[in-house]
């Protein structure tokens, strides 16, 4: 992929391409998201998740869903977060939305940095981009793309089908302009 397909499939600026173009390049080379649907697929759903690679970290409120990741709660557990202000600390990072102590934990041993004890560090173009080609392969993501079953991979990465037309779109868009590897 090039820096100019990458613009074209993300529908980026020029200044936006070359910002994020060797980040998301490398992570893709390091986790094996190698082929163009796995590519198209990547582009597409990180995408979505960052609106057009614009947001690295979640947009706090609290919202009502947001103080659930507080402990207690099924929802804290759930993401491993254990002490009071790990919802906010631990928020959704990367290009993937890293969530929660837990997921942080998980991320910082893999990419061998020290996230929880500076998770803003996962809003950085690099670690943003390995981050989340790390879940990916990590949680079988690779394969979904392979089998181009587009809304199971969208149920992985989301959980549901949150957003499914923006990413369907944003899908098509970037294997319209996908022309090597």
């Amino acid at each position: 992929m090039t820096q100019d397909e990458f613009r074209l499939m993300a529908n980026l600026s020029p200044q936006a391409a070359q910002r994020w173009y060797a980040a998301v390049r490398d992570a893709m080379d390091e986790y094996e998201i190698d082929t163009p649907a796995r590519i198209a697929a990547f582009i597409a759903q990180t995408g979505h998740e960052t609106m057009s690679f614009v947001y690295t970290r979640e947009i706090w409120g609290p919202t009502t869903a947001q103080r659930g990741y507080e402990p207690p709660g099924a929802k804290a557990a759930m993401l491993g977060n254990t002490e009071a202000g790990d919802g906010r600390r631990f928020m959704g990072r990367g290009l993937i939305q890293i969530t929660g102590r837990a997921n942080y934990s998980k991320c910082a041993a893999a990419l061998a940095v020290d996230l929880l004890g500076n998770p803003d560090l996962l809003a950085q173009e690099t670690l943003a981009a390995r981050s989340a080609a790390w879940w990916w392969k990590a949680h079988g993501c690779n394969a979904l793309a392979d089998s181009g079953d587009f809304k199971a991979l969208t149920r992985r990465i989301n959980g549901g089908l949150t957003g499914l037309d923006d990413r369907m779109r944003r899908w098509e868009l970037a294997k319209s302009h996908l022309t090597s590897t």
